[in-house]
């Protein structure tokens, strides 16, 4: 364990924030039975209204359980969660988790494509999807055994009243009815999962070392790689949290689920953190700042995470109607810079400081943040986290120090430090040092205090919303297109934060450039955020002498031109 008491960062935290966390004895199953014996009738989900109570909840989860053991799920098998924030995704989380079984979370606006390549290295045969990403599984290859996919129709967990006004004749709520659900025939529906009785109380248990999850992270090689989270992992992030939190009470915090939680970020403050503090969870299955600010008038957020663009529409559009945002006093902003005018527009709203933290889905995945105090620096991603070191590091020489204040890779050791890339030993070795040092990628400084500022990315990996987009990835779908002979993709820094994918194709000779139809052919194969905004013909491409495109020198070129 990760010795803190005497770093010069400590000086920094917030009053009351230990130095170091005691760590947990038992597994997250645990966490969640004690959350459901102590909070009781207290709300623990609200769903466009519906709210659904700790002790629901474990009866949900209980169910859910025994219908998963009936259909052939045991321990260490992995179950493939393809779901929006919606209230049966928290309850087939910890279903999973209370037979003992590995959860294996997956963005649900992901093509058939996407999803196939990672069903290929985790080889779940158990599926929960939402109804509306049934299509993508059931298009796999023969070579990829799916035994059952459990349909997931959003509209079932709707209050009564907005679930029949969906059904009424009106274009705009056809509309809507639409977007939230497609039927799924030849699957087994969520309600039947739920409809066996409860799992006997005896069934045994995982414990503390048990591989909770496995979260798929984009690499530099353009597939992505499975970060194997264990119970202990993820419950010491939750309690990592819950220290840096100072001063939030059990059962008095609602936290408003924004993020998604097939997200490392969401899975930790949600699902872990959130149920530990025994939290009401207030779920959004899409970010639309009018459906956020009317929930505020029912139930005001006290924690509000988000990216900076969520951030500045939330408060921007809360101005213009003149909604409050003084009950948030918990806001933490992650995976893109935060901008300073950012910081000045939301905390002019809301009830506390919002400030920058660090993660990665390595570190399940929060390992260093700004303190909830004066002496937070805007433009860092603060110190680290209780119970977790870092040192500054010679990238090609990564047992090699830099001297104070220079740059150089960040490595992290911690409880929450993940324990391998699934099936991956040569990833692994690569990525995790001798004492456990994880290898970020990420080129810093640090100044004398501790305080971290990003400088640099090595892994070239391009974030767009909050996302990491693999430029490898997108290169290789616009290289089957016919008039594309090959592609560099980039990212382009945007005023307000993130970056925005751009491309630079080399065509065939004689082939005509169309950036239209490039875009198209794009949105046939990747996740709307991974398509290029811009894309852009280039001759001469520059290349290493092994004949890589060197994509510094692309950027270079191109980003000024746009």
């Amino acid at each position: 364990m990760a010795t803190t008491d005497q770093q010069p960062w400590v000086k920094n935290y917030q009053p009351g924030v230990p130095a170091q966390i005691e760590l947990p004895t038992d597994s997250l199953v645990h966490m969640l039975e004690r959350s459901v014996a102590e909070a009781g009738d207290h709300p623990a989900l609200e769903f466009f209204g519906r709210r659904t109570t700790y002790a629901e909840l474990g009866d949900e989860v209980d169910r859910a359980a025994e219908g998963l053991r009936l259909l052939g799920v045991r321990a260490g098998d992995r179950v493939a969660l393809i779901l929006p924030n919606c209230p049966q995704h928290v309850v087939a989380f910890y279903a999973v988790l209370r037979l003992g079984a590995v959860v294996v979370e997956h963005n649900p606006l992901y093509t058939a494509r996407e999803l196939r390549h990672q069903f290929e290295d985790h080889q779940a045969r158990v599926v929960i999807a939402w109804d509306k990403a049934v299509a993508a599984v059931r298009s796999f290859p023969a070579d990829i055994e799916i035994d059952h996919v459990v349909a997931v129709d959003l509209l079932r967990a709707f209050p009564p009243l907005k679930r029949l006004a969906l059904h009424l004749p009106v274009p705009r709520l056809r509309a809507s009815r639409a977007a939230l659900t497609t039927p799924a025939p030849g699957t087994v529906p969520w309600e039947q999962l739920l409809a066996h009785g409860r799992l006997d109380p005896d069934h045994p248990r995982p414990t503390v070392d048990d591989l909770a999850a496995i979260q798929y992270t984009s690499g530099t090689t353009g597939h992505p790689k499975g970060a194997m989270l264990t119970h202990l992992n993820l419950y010491a992030n939750a309690l990592q949290g819950e220290a840096w939190m100072h001063g939030a009470e059990y059962r008095k915090e609602v936290f408003y689920a924004i993020l998604p939680m097939f997200h490392a970020f969401g899975m930790t403050l949600y699902l872990t953190y959130g149920i530990r503090k025994q939290a009401l969870l207030v779920l959004f299955p899409l970010f639309d700042p009018k459906l956020v600010l009317d929930a505020m008038k029912k139930s005001p957020a006290t924690v509000y995470c988000a990216v900076p663009p969520i951030y500045e529409r939330t408060a921007m559009a809360a101005r213009e109607r003149g909604v409050s945002l003084r009950s948030c006093r918990f806001c933490i902003s992650g995976a893109m810079n935060l901008p300073d005018h950012v910081v000045e527009l939301w905390e002019s709203m809301s009830g506390g400081l919002l400030v920058e933290g660090y993660g990665m889905t390595e570190s399940s995945p929060v390992a260093l943040g700004n303190p909830f105090h004066p002496t937070r620096r805007t433009g860092t991603i603060g110190v680290p986290f209780p119970s977790t070191l870092m040192k500054v590091v010679d990238p090609d020489h990564p047992t090699v120090e830099v001297a104070p204040g220079e740059p150089g890779e960040l490595l992290l050791q911690g409880p929450q430090v993940f324990q391998g890339y699934w099936n991956n030993p040569e990833e692994t070795a690569a990525t995790l040092l001798p004492g456990g040092w994880l290898r970020t990628g990420d080129i810093v400084t640090v100044d004398a205090d501790g305080f971290t500022t990003i400088v640099d990315r090595a892994k070239e990996l391009i974030i767009t919303g909050g996302f990491n987009v693999s430029p490898s990835e997108v290169e290789a779908v616009l290289r089957l297109h016919p008039s594309v002979t090959d592609a560099a993709v980039v990212g382009k820094p945007l005023e307000r934060g993130g970056e925005m994918v751009v491309a630079a194709v080399e065509l065939d000779p004689g082939a005509v450039f169309d950036e239209d139809a490039l875009r198209a052919h794009c949105r046939e194969h990747l996740a709307a955020y991974k398509v290029p905004r811009r894309i852009v013909p280039i001759e001469d491409t520059p290349r290493s002498l092994l004949g890589k495109i060197l994509r510094k020198e692309v950027r270079d070129r191109v980003i000024p031109t746009l």
